[in-house]
């Protein structure tokens, strides 16, 4: 049989060279063309930040949210009613004379023990008009059917559907008995469920061991670590944006996917402000604007300080606000007035707040990264939220506790706010979890949290 030869020893396989030097005008054309260039490219190794630092963590712990360990399925907490309450007409009513017979006067949304009765004798007052009138007799069966006259024996008036009557107390004739009744202070139970968030990244065998060009930090040039290390970062920032924005299904009960692998939930800060807080809509384009927030705030029983996370904005609009003089001074230098700072207006400047006062209120103005991101809420329609920087009370306990709380699953010594483990066939000397036949090493990221958002009639929430 005939041998033959496929290639000369010592020759360059002609299928591997991709042009002759017979295509240049010269041969130095040929030794600097792409495919056969000798000189050492001048690569710099620097990753330049194209976007700048795109972390958006930070606002839960620069607000002042705690972190608190769980230890079970869900969270619960309880928070104090309002001590004194309204009570609604439910029809129009105009009558001759001081008496109103047959009157119906509920409190709107609350129910069993709770539920407080207006009793004979109980005196009260229309919000709107200033007209007070005493509880002549009282529906023994039907709370809120009452008949009542005016104090002032007024021959006639009007009763208004919706009209608000505000309990102010009672005059009790001379020898008459105690209240048949009483009423129980309301007290709110609120859950929120753990929710589990993960990560996970991967490289393999060879990719762990090949070197690049880029310096990814203390002269390392291995590629993987800035991928693990971004891996890491996405991580953490999945973990905040969920504690952020997570809700729980329409009632707070039930579950977002049922079977085996059911899902209760999780109230993020925006769904617990925007079902028992205050939302706005707009923007601060006049100093009426501005002031309507802070009348609503007094309703509240707000605290006097607060942080304000704004978008770029809002921010501006602020300002063009201050410029014009809304607040009396800046609040640099005042005492008393950094209390979420240690008293200390050089903090607040070094964290990047900038302070002013208006109506006996201090705020704290900051930019936040993650509402002027276009690929994160940048082009959404959230601006802003303002965060009370004081403790809340307990209402069963009374001990107190910052408004917002970060939990996560720990119990002797194990914590789970921020599991990572690696697992692989060997690669960068990981052989564990069954993965001994893979040429991969894969980075796992777990937590297990919630939030807890105290008091929530006191945050606010700034929409557009």
């Amino acid at each position: 049989m005939a041998i033959t030869l496929t290639s000369t020893p010592g020759q360059l396989n002609p299928a591997s060279v991709k042009t002759t030097p017979d295509k240049y005008v010269a041969l130095d054309d040929f030794l600097l063309s792409s495919e056969n260039a000798v000189n050492r490219p001048d690569v710099r190794e620097m990753l330049v930040k194209t976007y700048g630092d795109q972390g958006i963590t930070g606002f839960l712990t620069l607000t002042g949210a705690v972190k608190n360990a769980g230890q079970a399925d869900q969270v619960e907490w309880f928070e104090e009613g309002r001590r004194h309450r309204l009570y609604y007409a439910d029809a129009d009513i105009s009558y001759a004379g001081a008496t109103v017979a047959n009157i119906n006067l509920t409190a709107a949304g609350v129910t069993g023990n709770a539920r407080p009765s207006l009793q004979k004798y109980d005196v009260i007052m229309n919000t709107v008009t200033g007209d007070r009138f005493i509880i002549t007799s009282a529906n023994a069966s039907t709370d809120g059917a009452v008949t009542i006259q005016n104090l002032s024996n007024a021959s006639s008036s009007t009763i208004t559907a919706g009209d608000a009557y505000a309990l102010l107390g009672n005059m009790y004739p001379q020898g008459s008995d105690q209240p048949s009744k009483y009423t129980e202070p309301e007290v709110a139970r609120y859950r929120n469920p753990f929710m589990i968030v993960k990560e996970r990244y991967q490289v393999t065998g060879s990719q762990a061991t090949n070197i690049g060009y880029i310096n990814t930090g203390n002269g390392d040039y291995r590629w993987f670590m800035h991928g693990e290390s971004e891996a890491r970062k996405r991580f953490n920032d999945k973990r905040e944006l969920m504690m952020l924005f997570a809700e729980k299904p329409a009632g707070g009960t039930g579950t977002i996917i049922t079977g085996d692998n059911s899902l209760a939930g999780s109230e993020g800060y925006f769904s617990a402000v925007e079902s028992r807080g205050l939302v706005t809509s707009g923007s601060f384009a006049s100093i009426s604007d501005f002031d309507t927030l802070i009348l609503e705030l007094d309703k509240q029983g707000a605290p006097a300080e607060y942080a304000m996370y704004l978008n770029r904005q809002f921010e501006l609009d602020i300002d063009d606000l201050l410029a014009q003089g809304i607040a009396t001074q800046v609040t640099a230098g005042l005492s008393g007035q950094f209390g979420a700072f240690n008293n200390d207006p050089n903090m607040a400047i070094k964290l990047g707040f900038q302070s002013f006062s208006r109506g006996g209120y201090t705020f704290h103005k900051h930019s936040w990264k993650l509402l002027n991101d276009p690929t994160l809420l940048g082009t959404s329609n959230y601006k802003g939220a303002m965060v009370p920087m004081a403790q809340v009370a307990d209402a069963k306990t009374g001990a107190k506790a910052p408004a917002l709380e970060m939990n996560y699953k720990a119990a002797n010594g194990y914590s789970r706010e921020m599991e990572h483990w690696v697992t692989g066939g060997n690669v960068l000397g990981y052989n564990n979890n069954g993965d001994s036949g893979n040429d991969t090493a894969t980075f796992h990221y777990r937590s297990e949290c919630n939030l807890v958002v105290r008091a929530a009639n006191q945050h606010v929430a700034l929409k557009g």
